[in-house]
């Protein structure tokens, strides 16, 4: 465990020694940037929930793993499922509760040589990293319950700054301590901490105070105005809303969810329009679904290639931008045998087989063109505010495609 004394940093912390004393301060390297110094996390009051078992974790790292840790958490009180989450500069990239993996999916998520069973927390894990493995490169992760030996295993393969989770089993930890050289981030953190009712921080030397956001998202009293002639949300549609509506409670607003099956397929973080949330969120859903195509799905790779060379060949054989992976010259990097060109009308016609998606919005949705666009990605339930002067828009536009939604009542907004 690493921590320090309240009033001082230590010098010796640069040189990677550290004693134990009372657990109310940590001193960082530095803050977001490595000209920001000094820098440190610290309790006013009590000990800090947190140990560092292994690594030497940032700024930035901290904004992840408490962020995520706070979102796979009530992932699971809501569900009652394993849950786990994989971010990058304090957004989701990907979130899941451990609901098991199809055949296609562990190919597409690159699980499907592990030998060993699969956890419901390994899958929560393969789906939130896989959903979206351009984001993820490089993320943290968090983890609902006690990480073991099958979800570590998943984790030391892939490009990673750390994890954090309530607890670790032995054979788990020991895969983890040796990623990275050693250097690998591994956080421990107390289930049953809960931070003060009222929070703080500062912007400019000036100290902004607001009660935390303790809205449940899986009551069910979020799911009664339903405008839409279509009202019928089907258990499976109520979970992946939550688990939609609880991924953008920490996601930068302005922000939009689609989920599928358990879990984020595409999100959309942190734009000024919610229609470029839309789109992007949408586009990020599409890739997924086209990474199941069997053109895709069967690419023949050259053997030995890296796993996030395969990403970024997949992502840009999919886009319109193949020929850079596909001239003379070339493809022989990639694969074995130059590929077909997968054609806009093969694209179109396999997204438009894309079905049963949900949809959460941190915001209502002001016009009827994010319908528009999430149709377009086999959306057919939705979950956002309500408020919008033109709801009239978006209520007609969801009655012409039978979509169900319903007006929530809350906002998300998270900065």
């Amino acid at each position: 465990m690493i921590c320090f004394h309240a009033s001082r940093f230590l010098p010796n912390f640069a040189r990677g020694i550290a004693k134990q004393q009372d657990m109310k301060e940590l001193a960082l390297k530095y803050g977001c940037n490595p000209n920001q110094k000094p820098s440190r996390i610290y309790m006013d009051e009590g000990e800090l929930p947190i140990e560092v078992l292994n690594g030497r974790p940032g700024y930035i790292n901290f904004l992840d793993a408490l962020n995520s840790w706070q979102l796979v958490k009530e992932l699971k009180a809501a569900t009652g499922q394993p849950a786990a989450a994989s971010f990058k500069h304090v957004s989701p990239a990907g979130a899941a509760v451990g609901l098991p993996l199809s055949d296609t999916l562990k190919k597409i998520y690159f699980v499907d040589d592990v030998k060993m069973e699969l956890s419901p927390l390994a899958c929560a894990y393969a789906r939130a990293r896989g959903a979206d493995r351009m984001s993820s490169y490089g993320d943290f992760v968090a983890l609902s319950d006690t990480c073991d030996e099958a979800t570590a295993t998943l984790l030391k393969r892939e490009v990673s700054d750390g994890v954090i989770a309530p607890d670790y089993t032995p054979e788990a930890l020991a895969i983890l301590k040796d990623k990275r050289k050693g250097t690998y981030n591994v956080i421990k953190i107390d289930p049953a901490y809960r931070p003060a009712p009222i929070e703080r921080k500062q912007v400019f030397g000036i100290t902004f105070e607001q009660g935390r956001n303790e809205v449940r998202l899986d009551d069910p009293a979020l799911f009664e105005n339903i405008p839409t002639q279509n009202k019928t949300f089907t258990p499976e549609a109520r979970r992946d809303l939550i688990i939609s509506l609880i991924t953008l409670k920490y996601t930068q607003s302005n922000s939009v969810c689609y989920v599928k099956d358990g879990q984020a397929i595409g999100i959309g973080a942190g734009q000024q329009s919610r229609i470029h949330c839309t789109r992007l969120a949408g586009n990020k859903a599409d890739i997924w679904w086209l990474r199941q195509h069997p053109k895709v799905m069967n690419l023949p790779f050259v053997d030995g290639i890296r796993r996030a060379d395969r990403d970024n060949t997949i992502d840009v054989y999919i886009s319109e931008e193949h020929d850079d992976v596909l001239r003379d010259g070339t493809w022989q990097q990639f694969f074995k045998e130059k590929p077909e060109v997968l054609t806009m009308a093969e694209k179109k016609e396999w997204i438009a087989k894309l079905s049963g998606v949900s949809l959460g919005s941190d915001a209502f949705f002001p016009f009827g063109d994010n319908i528009e666009r999430a149709h377009k990605s086999g959306v057919e339930y939705i979950a956002q505010a309500g408020g919008s002067v033109r709801d009239d828009n978006v209520i007609e536009t969801c009655d012409k495609y039978g979509i169900a939604m319903a007006f929530t009542g809350v906002r998300l907004f998270h900065h």
